[in-house]
């Protein structure tokens, strides 16, 4: 994936250079127009697919105040280091549950709302045994939460591996952000230059690690493409979408995404058996869709070999606490700048 993308980033420079030689400036009526996402009632229907946001992608995201991109990208192992040492210890003798969420695009508050809502929940509503820490990219959180990049998913991952028990205890990564049709997960916060993850490029980032259980949610359009090469024993995956068809409640006037309000919000207050929750997410999910005259996004689900039994097992020293409402955070000044425009 980073090479396929150095070499379309070598080519559009090409592509640049010759159009700056022989043109002076396209007419007015040819000049490129950003489309804005769609909004509607919360949770607003705007796809979260990545072409949506791609026009938009420039420096104002970028706190005018704070770190530069050179201070941030050099903070990132030290951030990272600090956010592994402030999870709550592992209970000895039971089986524990690691939530990483990963909020992807740092151009829209949404999935930054929907990363740390997660990590609240686990942790307030599941009990001692269930620990969390949250990777995102936003422009309000540069310097209190490490980026949600390819490298520092890698650096979170292998030092999770020295505090849990790999064959015992549970990973759940939950992504969510921007997809194509490719089955790209976008990956943004510019100015910095990251790398995006594609289907193979999650599965291989796993593959690599010890974990033998595994839940991993991909909420973003067209993530039923990162099915085939997830799948596997002992591995749990959830998708949005299926692989070619969008998810929705992205957007600059929404606050958390369908897939997240359905599965997180709503069902796993209820529930704390991740596929009852998504089989109610589902439904839920239809019949917002079907009320907004929206293609059905139809979220998929591959249970591996042994999963729904390890998961049983932690369920059991679980009792669930109280429901944890949704209060979405302030938005980040930037994003509350964009929206505003």
């Amino acid at each position: 994936m980073r090479t396929l993308l150095t070499a379309l980033l070598s080519f559009a420079a090409g592509v640049l250079v010759m159009l700056l030689v022989t043109c002076h400036r396209l007419p007015s009526n040819q000049e490129a127009q950003g489309v804005a996402p769609s909004s509607s009632a919360s949770p607003a229907p705007a796809s979260s697919s990545s072409s949506d946001t791609d026009d938009n992608n420039d420096n104002d995201n970028w706190p005018s105040q704070g770190p530069s991109p050179e201070q941030v990208i050099y903070s990132q192992p030290n951030m990272v280091s600090q956010a592994v040492s402030k999870l709550s210890p592992r209970v000895a003798d039971k089986t524990n549950l690691y939530l990483v969420s990963f909020a992807g695009d740092g151009g829209e508050d949404v999935f930054r709302n929907e990363a740390e809502y997660a990590a609240q929940l686990f942790t307030r509503r599941f009990g001692p045994t269930a620990h969390a820490l949250v990777l995102e990219n936003n422009p309000a959180t540069l310097q209190s939460h490490p980026l949600a990049s390819w490298s520092n998913l890698e650096a979170t991952l292998d030092q999770l591996a020295t505090v849990m028990k790999p064959d015992q205890d549970i990973l759940v990564l939950y992504m969510t952000s921007h997809g194509d049709e490719d089955h790209n997960l976008l990956v943004d916060m510019d100015p910095l230059p990251l790398d995006q993850i594609g289907t193979p490029d999650l599965a291989g980032i796993l593959k690599k690690r010890p974990f033998k259980w595994k839940v991993v949610v991909v909420n973003a359009c067209y993530s039923g493409g990162f099915v085939p090469d997830l799948r596997g024993a002992g591995t749990l995956v959830l998708t949005a979408a299926r692989t070619d068809r969008s998810s929705f409640g992205c957007g600059s006037d929404s606050d958390i995404t369908y897939f997240g309000k359905a599965w997180l919000v709503d069902a796993l207050n209820k529930t704390d058996d991740f596929v009852d929750a998504f089989q109610l997410a589902r439904h839920d999910i239809a019949s917002w869709e079907q009320q907004d005259k929206l293609t059905p996004s139809e979220p998929q689900m591959d249970v591996g070999a042994g999963i729904a039994q390890q998961l049983a097992a932690w369920r059991k020293e679980v009792t669930p606490g109280p429901a944890v409402p949704f209060m979405p955070p302030p938005p980040s000044t930037a994003n509350a700048s964009a929206a505003t425009q």
